[in-house]
């Protein structure tokens, strides 16, 4: 029995570059990806900052509701003209 193992050699030269096409497609790619990347952490800013906005327009929304009722037992306001929508049943009691 022969232990010896023999060794393929492959005759074919290997290549050391890629063809200045591939290089080019593949640049190409790689700087596409990269601008999407940047745009999607642009965007990504700018909704932390949008989200933040909200949390404060909730907040001053809240405070005003707060104001409101306690300055006019209500916080239902007509947001045209400023009428003050109270309760029917309020609106009875007082002119009672």
């Amino acid at each position: 029995m022969n232990t010896t193992k023999e060794k393929l050699v492959d005759l074919k030269p290997k290549a050391e570059k890629v063809t200045p096409e591939q290089l080019e497609q593949l640049q190409d790619v790689i700087k596409r990806n990269n601008a999407v990347q940047f745009k999607i952490g642009a965007l990504e800013t700018q909704k932390h900052e949008l989200v933040h906005q909200h949390y404060e327009l909730q907040n001053q929304i809240i405070k005003f509701r707060d104001d409101l009722n306690e300055q006019y037992g209500t916080f239902d306001v007509n947001l045209d003209d400023g009428t003050i929508n109270y309760n029917t049943d309020e609106s009875n009691e007082a002119n009672s």
